[in-house]
C-alpha cells in the first residue's frame, strides 16, 4: 500500500515506525513529516490541503492516516475532502471533529448524551469568567485548540485570574469562550478506541504526566511522559467505562448524525463515583501513541486500511504484555516557550528503547538538534513497570542537550511503589 501519514512530530513519529515494521511492503509518505520521519517516509511538500488531495490522487495514494488534529478541521477538513476525492481516511470528519476543537461542542455533547462529566459554565468575557469562580481548585478551559496548552487546574484565586487576564483579555490562544469547570479528583486514565461508524474496538489503556515538574508541579505542557499497559484498569474497570462512556459516546455520534471514522482519545478522571470525561481527542494521543504504539502487535497497516473502509478487522492486532513508559526530553523554556538549535548527543549510544523525535531537526552540520517545546520521547518495555522505567531512564540518561527538561518521576507517581 501507499500510505500518508500527516503531522511531523512524535505520535506521527511512532506511527510511522510502526506501518514500517509491521507485515508488508508499504510505501510511506508524511506531511509536512520532519528530518526524523524522512528515514523512513518520503516528506510531501505542498502549499495546502487542497493541493495535498492533489498530490494524494497522483500518486495514487492508498489510504490517509491523521496524525494531528489541527488538519481534521482546516479549511473543509481533512477527511471530508479525502472522502470527496475517493481517498479512504482514518481521521473524522471536520463536523465530529468539533469534539477536540471545541470544548464548548464537546461538553454540550457529553451533557446531552448523558455521559459522565463534571459541571460547568461556558462564559463568553473576562468579567463572565470571573464571576464564575466560586470553588476551589477549579478548571479552566480554553474553547478552542491550544497544542495542549489551553487547560489550567487553578488552586487559588490568583492563577485563576491570571489565566483569564491571558486567555480573555491577551487573547495568546486567539478568540474563543472560556469554560469554568468542577475539579474532579482522582487518578487519570487515558483510553483510546478505533471508531468506525457504530462500531469500535478499545485499545491498551495509558496514563499521561501533563505538568512540567516532579510531582505534578508546575504548568500544565503537551505531556512530560506516559505509561501504558493493561494493567492499568482491571476488566471490570474496562467494562464500565466501555458501558458508561465509549459506547454512549459512539451512539451519540450517530444519533447526532456525526460520522466518525478514526482514533478517539478518551481522557478520563476515575472520580470516587466511577470514571468521568475530562475531554475527547480526535486522533490518538501524544505522547501516549509514543507508548502505545511500541505494543502494538500484528498487521497495523490492513488493521487501519480496512476501518478507514468502513470494515473494521480488529483481529488484525494485538497487545504485547508488561509495561512500556514514555519520557520526555524538553527544551529550555517549555512550556511558555521553547529554545531552538540545541545540539543534542547521544542518540546513537541508545540501543533498547525506541527514540521518537518531536521536535527536532538537522543543522548544516548533519546532527540532530531541538526545534521545539518536546524535542524526544525515549520509550523502553518491560515484564514489569519497575523494568520498563529502569531501562527507559538508562536510555534517556545517554541523550543530552543543552537546556535538558526531564521529569524523574514518570512510571513512578501515582503508583504505590
Amino acid at each position: 500500500m501507499k500510505i500518508l501519514v500527516t503531522g511531523k512530530g512524535g505520535r506521527e513519529h511512532a506511527l510511522i515506525t510502526a506501518l514500517s515494521e509491521y507485515p508488508g511492503a508499504h510505501e510511506l509518505f508524511a506531511y509536512p513529516g520532519s528530518d526524523a520521519i524522512a528515514t523512513l517516509a518520503t516528506r510531501v511538500d505542498v502549499p495546502g490541503l487542497p493541493e495535498l488531495i492533489d498530490w494524494m490522487l497522483a500518486q495514487k495514494i492508498d489510504l490517509c492516516v491523521a496524525g494531528e488534529e489541527a488538519w481534521l478541521v482546516k479549511d473543509r477538513g481533512l477527511a471530508n475532502l479525502c472522502e470527496e476525492a475517493g481517498i479512504p481516511c482514518w481521521g473524522p470528519r471536520k463536523e465530529a471533529a468539533q469534539l477536540e476543537a471545541s470544548k464548548t461542542f464537546a461538553k454540550k455533547f457529553l451533557k446531552r448524551h448523558q455521559i459522565p462529566t463534571a459541571d460547568f459554565a461556558i462564559t463568553t468575557t473576562a468579567e463572565e469568567a470571573r464571576a464564575a469562580l466560586t470553588q476551589f481548585p477549579i478548571v479552566l478551559k480554553f474553547d478552542g485548540l491550544a497544542a495542549g496548552k489551553g487547560v489550567a487546574v487553578c488552586p487559588n484565586l490568583e492563577e485563576a485570574e491570571a489565566f483569564i487576564t491571558d486567555v480573555m483579555e491577551k487573547r495568546i490562544f486567539g478568540a474563543g469562550d472560556l469554560l469554568v469547570e468542577h475539579c474532579l479528583t482522582g487518578p487519570e486514565i487515558s483510553i483510546f478506541a478505533s471508531v468506525c461508524d457504530d462500531q469500535f474496538h478499545i485499545l491498551m489503556p495509558a496514563r499521561d504526566y501533563k505538568r512540567i515538574r516532579d510531582n505534578d508541579q508546575g504548568p500544565n505542557t503537551g505531556g512530560m511522559g506516559a505509561v501504558a499497559s493493561r494493567q492499568l484498569a482491571d476488566p471490570a474497570l474496562m467494562e464500565r467505562i466501555q458501558r458508561e462512556i465509549v459506547q454512549p459516546t459512539v451512539d451519540g455520534l450517530i444519533r447526532d448524525g456525526l460520522r466518525y471514522r478514526g482514533f478517539l482519545y478518551f481522557g478520563l478522571m476515575l472520580t470516587p463515583t466511577g470514571p468521568q470525561v475530562i475531554e475527547y481527542n480526535c486522533r490518538f494521543g501524544d505522547p501516549e501513541a509514543e507508548a502505545v504504539m511500541p505494543m502494538v502487535r500484528g498487521d497495523f497497516a490492513r488493521y487501519v486500511f480496512a476501518a478507514a473502509k468502513g470494515a473494521p478487522q480488529p483481529e488484525l492486532i494485538h497487545f504485547a504484555d508488561g509495561w512500556s513508559i514514555c519520557l520526555i526530553s524538553a527544551s529550555a523554556g517549555y512550556p511558555a516557550s521553547s529554545r531552538n538549535g540545541d545540539v543534542i548527543s547521544g542518540l546513537d549510544q541508545v540501543k533498547d528503547a525506541h527514540v521518537y523525535h518531536c521536535g527536532t531537526r538537522r543543522n548544516e552540520q548533519g546532527n540532530f538538534e531541538t526545534n521545539g517545546g518536546r524535542v524526544l520521547a525515549i520509550v523502553a518495555q518491560g515484564s514489569t513497570r519497575q523494568e520498563a522505567r529502569a531501562k527507559a531512564y538508562a536510555a534517556s540518561e545517554k541523550v543530552t542537550f543543552d537546556g535538558l527538561q526531564r521529569r524523574s518521576d514518570i512510571g513512578q507517581m501515582h503508583f504505590e511503589d
